[in-house]
């Protein structure tokens, strides 16, 4: 649902004006690892005329699924090209919305920052930059201000739901 809500926050939907906060658990703004790499499995299936009839199987990932690759909110994104097409990130940078107080929490099996496992793994699912908004590209880096970012360790992507420092935050 947090892709879903920021890429409607720019197209003037009437529920923005009776939306002051919103928080973000784990979501995937740039993008989760398991679907590119579901992605990769699919064209590598697709290779053979043996494999090929099991590429079909990764094909019924709905919208919302693959729009997981990279982050996409915006339908324009994918410019006309089939969701299933190989192509990288060509996604439109998509600024939080201004008139709103907007949090990120991201989820880590690791212990701590620098552990190996929330810089490999972070919650299982997506990545900590991915849940904070970091990008390399500075256009595309979401300015959550500090104070509205929290890591949570220790904890898988689904557990985000029932940590009390979730609430707390």
């Amino acid at each position: 649902r947090g892709l879903s809500a920021r890429g409607s926050a720019g197209s003037g939907l009437r529920w923005r004006g009776l939306v002051r906060k919103a928080c973000y658990l784990g979501a995937p703004h740039h993008g989760a690892p398991l679907e590119r790499g579901g992605h990769w499995i699919d064209i590598l299936l697709e290779s053979t005329p043996y494999s090929a009839p099991f590429s079909a199987l990764g094909r019924i990932r709905s919208a919302g699924i693959t729009d997981l690759r990279h982050g996409h909110v915006l339908d324009e994104d994918w410019g006309g090209h089939h969701r299933f097409s190989t192509r990288g990130d060509t996604r439109r940078p998509v600024p939080l919305a201004e008139d709103v107080q907007q949090y990120a929490l991201a989820a880590t099996s690791g212990r701590a920052h620098r552990d190996i496992k929330t810089r490999l793994l972070g919650d299982g699912l997506v990545p900590v930059a991915s849940a904070l908004g970091e990008h390399r590209d500075p256009a595309f880096t979401l300015s959550f201000p500090p104070s509205h970012r929290r890591i949570v360790y220790e904890t898988g992507h689904l557990d985000l739901l029932s940590r009390q420092e979730v609430y707390e935050q």
